[in-house]
């Protein structure tokens, strides 16, 4: 089971970051947890090497955090949204493999 959670503030207006963990199935077999993974990382490296904004990243074996902070985050926020709607789309399709939750952040 791939685990999401998207961090949000302002009552959930504004999202800050993500955290995704897990695997489905087989490691390097599953075409969910690959195609998770993508959009992930495409997300990460969008907001930080095309937007250019400051983010709190960490990436390991089956998890990866991704916080955008400072003045930029209003500039991370399409790319959030985008991601969101992507892996809630995912969700729907493959409600076994992936849960995604909401939390707020201080």
């Amino acid at each position: 089971m791939i685990a999401v959670r998207f961090e949000s503030a302002d009552g959930g207006a504004v999202l800050t970051g993500f955290r995704v963990s897990g695997h489905t199935g087989v490691r390097g077999q599953s075409v969910v947890c690959a195609a998770v993974s993508s959009a992930c990382y495409m997300a990460a490296n969008t907001i930080t090497e095309v937007l250019g904004v400051d983010a709190q990243i960490t990436v390991n074996d089956g998890y990866m955090y991704v916080a955008a902070v400072g003045d930029d985050l209003p500039k991370a926020q399409v790319v959030l949204r985008g991601l969101r709607l992507h892996l809630e789309q995912l969700e729907q399709q493959y409600p076994d493999k992936i849960k995604i939750t909401y939390t707020e952040v201080q």
